[in-house]
């Protein structure tokens, strides 16, 4: 391993060098840009044999990345925000052709009005199209979930594309200290690419993307969310396997032990904090404040969204009298995405935990550590709505 100061989204683009994926498409949009031209140097300079096209526009990003993986090719591309809703499309077909198409996303608030600040409400938009998406804290997250979210993605149970989650500018243009692994490390975890049905074959004729009748359409679909649901296993062990491959060198910068779930300090805490993103780190700061006064808190940080991980989070949750959910995404005219799905791992118990939403952060908004005190003194007195927005 190598000790390196490293902007967070570099640190992406070294991952990516390492996996060496067989094309990367690009197309500029801040606050992802660091990434993609990092790649292009290090492919200018020989330093990685991928194939760059630059392409003119986030639609034909997605496209070019769709047409290689349908021909057996790692791929590989990076956007935000406005980037990622003009691939809406393609996104679709990706997921729904079963093609482990890897990318990148910085989040960025939606437009309008606009926004190049960072929060949630891209990746959240996209939540239900069959992308698994992983959620980052720092730039060791981010460069380490990058291996293995091809290692997961090209695992032959699972076929699925993802995208790594890290919040635009907060961590995109944060540089810190943390570990690279070397080449031939990384090679013997992440393999060479070897498509199982993504190959054009004269002597195996194959129709991909056809149309689905109805009398197939729903078995196909069905399929689809079997193998998210089965992925959980196989993120579980390409997690256990890769920390132990990895083990922590700076403490802090990353689990001992990579998992759907992050579990801080839960185990006797009566408030958790449920969360994702680099915002858990300011939470840490403040959960560790609240224990040197006594207060039993904690937090649940979510590393994997989807596939949602239900039985880690009611791991993780089961001794909670009261949890705070924040969210940097909201739902106009309904509750807030995650704080609904958190209610819903208690539905069927007799005895529930008071749950209370928080907002903040959207467009960009400062999340200071006062707010997150706030949060606990609200939640802990039972004050406000159960929906707070905290400007």
């Amino acid at each position: 391993m190598t000790r390196r100061i490293m902007e967070a989204s570099h640190a992406i683009s070294e991952a990516v060098k390492l996996a060496e994926p067989g094309v990367i498409a690009a197309y500029p949009i801040t606050p992802q840009t660091h990434i993609v031209e990092r790649i292009s140097e290090y492919v200018a300079d020989g330093e990685t044999r991928s194939e760059y096209i630059r392409v003119e526009s986030e639609f034909g990003a997605i496209s070019a990345c769709l047409g290689a993986s349908a021909t057996g090719v790692r791929s590989y591309t990076a956007t935000a925000s406005q980037g990622l809703a003009l691939m809406f499309e393609v996104l679709f077909v990706v997921s729904g052709m079963r093609l482990p198409v890897c990318m990148t996303l910085a989040n960025r608030a939606m437009s309008a009005p606009i926004s190049i600040w960072n929060d949630h409400q891209d990746s959240i938009s996209v939540r239900d199209i069959g992308w698994m998406q992983f959620y980052a804290e720092n730039a060791q997250e981010c460069y380490d979930l990058t291996l293995m979210q091809f290692r997961i993605s090209e695992d032959h149970r699972v076929l699925l594309p993802s995208m790594v989650c890290m919040d635009g500018f907060v961590l995109t243009h944060l540089y810190e200290s943390m570990n690279t692994y070397p080449r031939e490390e990384v090679n013997d975890f992440l393999p060479t690419y070897k498509p199982f049905h993504a190959v054009l074959d004269p002597e195996q004729p194959l129709t991909q993307g056809p149309i689905g009748f109805p009398s197939e359409y729903m078995e196909l679909r069905k399929s689809q969310v079997d193998a998210t649901e089965n992925s959980i296993d196989v993120i579980e062990e390409v997690f256990k396997e890769f920390s132990k491959r990895f083990p922590v060198k700076i403490k802090g910068s990353r689990p001992e032990s990579y998992s759907m779930v992050e579990e801080y300090m839960t185990d006797d805490a009566e408030i958790i904090f449920v969360a994702m993103g680099s915002i858990c780190g300011q939470i840490k700061v403040i959960v560790d404040r609240l224990r040197e006064k006594g207060e039993k808190a904690g937090l649940a940080k979510i590393v994997v969204y989807r596939p949602f991980p239900e039985e880690a989070l009611k791991k993780a949750l089961k001794k909670a009298e009261k949890i705070a959910v924040l969210e940097r995404a909201l739902s106009p005219g309904a509750n807030s995405p995650i704080f609904d799905e958190i209610r819903s791992l208690f539905y069927d118990e007799a005895e529930r935990p008071d749950i209370r939403n928080f907002i903040v952060g959207i467009g960009g908004r400062d999340v200071r550590l006062d707010h997150v005190e706030k949060i606990h003194d609200m939640t802990k007195r039972d004050k406000g709505r159960k929906v707070e927005w905290m400007f």
